[in-house]
């Protein structure tokens, strides 16, 4: 019994050494800044958003002073998003 304990812990740290760095997180606020090519965005907190290519979103409502709710995935420290609600800035 010891042996298969012994065993089954080995092999669950070997697990989570090779797994990704990933988890899921859920943020909102204010857009602080854009990336010009579009690719992040930075939050007023100071939180940097990856934009990955396959996420649809309106990019003409992703405006400094647009609220945003985000989900998104730790990936090797970067914050990638999954899914983005925009409520676009309002106007001055």
């Amino acid at each position: 019994m010891k042996k298969v304990l012994t065993l089954t812990a080995a092999a669950l740290v070997g697990v989570l050494t090779v797994a990704p760095a990933t988890w899921a997180a859920d943020t909102k606020g204010k857009v602080k800044s854009v990336e010009t090519n579009g690719t992040s965005v930075t939050l007023e907190d100071g939180s940097l958003l990856v934009i990955p290519p396959s996420l649809q979103i309106e990019r003409k409502d992703l405006q400094p002073g647009a609220q945003v709710k985000v989900s998104y995935e730790d990936v090797n420290g970067e914050k990638i998003i999954t899914v983005i609600e925009i409520q676009p800035a309002e106007a001055k």
